[in-house]
């Protein structure tokens, strides 16, 4: 394991530099939503969810085009095996169901149907409006307990370094085209705990060393608390990344989409905790007339 007890890396020095890259990124990645889009489950948009094993190998070219003759040319189809796919197409019509297991059917010989799940658009639609109302809830309280608990300045920092660490993950999904179901905002959820975690130890650090090193100008205070805290930052994250890169490459495919978000929220997250919510305290008391 690390130990950084002895390390003075000023990493405040590139606070302003970090800000502003994350910035970019976070417009960035609002962009690519707003241009390119989510690729909403059928949880959220409403539709069927078709998982079946092939009698022998397929490739997902040779699915797609037995799907386009029975007009689902644009379904979504996940290879988890080099039998087995799962088909989402936006329909909830019984009789496409049937078109579309014909069609399998008759390309490839009888198919074993493993799940079957049909969502309405109005149950993806409150689905949708839910997980929206539990970020906005989930956010909140971490505002009023941050602010409770150490300073609102404080507060406000965890608070943006986790709308960071949020659009930053919704970025990727948009850049990558992975699927975002249930298991995305559940990994998000994960995510915020994780990242706040690590935010209050970088700052509650910050806020013991204040009462001892009351003359120390606020960068180097930050700093300080980094780097006394970093050891704990880089062994929480190595220990929680190698079970959750076990999953992405040995788990199933509903496991290795949330791991994947999982991966994306630890390496975002344990650079916001440092460059996002640190920078922001330190930022806001030296524009302050009083720390």
């Amino acid at each position: 394991m690390f130990d950084t007890s002895k390390w003075h890396i000023p990493f405040m020095k590139y606070r302003r530099l970090a800000l502003g890259i994350s910035c970019a990124l976070m417009v960035l990645s609002l962009g690519l939503v707003v241009a390119k889009g989510l690729n909403l489950s059928v949880d959220y948009t409403g539709g069927i969810l078709l998982q079946v094993e092939f009698p022998a190998a397929v490739e997902v070219g040779q699915v797609r085009e037995a799907l386009a003759g029975v007009g689902q040319g644009q379904a979504t189809i996940q290879a988890y095996s080099d039998r087995g796919v799962i088909v989402r197409f936006q329909s909830q019509s019984g009789e496409n169901r049937k078109q579309v297991l014909g069609a399998l059917n008759q390309r490839f010989g009888k198919v074993q149907v493993l799940r079957l799940e049909t969502v309405g658009p109005v149950v993806g639609e409150e689905l949708r409006q839910q997980a929206f109302v539990a970020l906005i809830l989930a956010l909140g309280g971490i505002l009023a307990y941050m602010a409770f608990r150490f300073q609102f300045r404080f507060g406000m920092a965890a608070v943006l370094s986790l709308l960071h660490d949020a659009i930053l993950m919704i970025g990727v999904y948009s850049l990558t085209g992975k699927e975002v179901g249930v298991s995305f905002i559940a990994a998000i959820l994960t995510v915020v705990g994780y990242s706040l975690n690590d935010s209050i130890v970088v700052l509650d650090r910050v806020r013991e060393n204040w009462k001892d090193l009351r003359g120390k100008g606020i960068v180097d205070l930050v700093d300080l608390s980094i780097n006394q805290t970093l050891s704990r930052t880089i062994n929480t994250s190595l220990t929680t990344l190698l079970p959750v890169l076990a999953m992405y490459f040995l788990g199933g495919e509903v496991i290795s989409n949330f791991a994947f978000a999982f991966l994306v929220g630890i390496t975002v997250g344990t650079y916001s905790s440092i460059y996002i919510a640190s920078a922001v305290v330190a930022e806001w008391y030296l524009r302050s007339p009083k720390y």
